[in-house]
């Protein structure tokens, strides 16, 4: 695939997770403050080829992020992601049993962090909790 369609590919999936996230939130926008070349290297290889694939549906690949996410006790990624998780389908009961089982292992004081990540999100889109 050449540069350009990987751009392409890139600018579509990331509209797909991150079109509710606020460009402040967006780490891609911090990067650039820092290295505009490497910010497009890391977003053509993170966004345009890991979150593209399609070896697991978008859903899936969500939800294992969450978790994922949860366990490392990344709440400000965290949030990106549920809100990636809702964008591509996943819905409230579906995020909140990944944390539910996830807290099995990664302990329930993350997953009370989760939730409350996932409690901040709905609110941001407005939706009921």
């Amino acid at each position: 695939m050449d540069e350009k369609e990987l751009a392409k590919k890139t600018g579509k999936t990331a509209n797909l997770y991150f079109s509710t996230v606020k460009n402040e939130e967006k780490p891609y926008n911090l990067w650039k403050e820092f290295d505009k070349d490497l910010a497009k290297d890391m977003s053509l290889y993170i966004t345009g080829t890991m979150y593209s694939r399609e070896k697991i549906p978008h859903k899936t690949r969500q939800l294992v992020t969450v978790a994922s996410l949860m366990a490392l006790s990344k709440p400000e990624e965290l949030k990106l992601h549920v809100h990636a998780a809702f964008n591509v389908g996943c819905s409230r009961e579906e995020i909140a049993e990944v944390m539910f089982q996830t807290s099995i292992y990664a302990g329930v004081p993350a997953c009370n962090t989760a939730l409350m990540v996932l409690k901040k999100v709905l609110e941001e889109r407005e939706e009921k909790l």
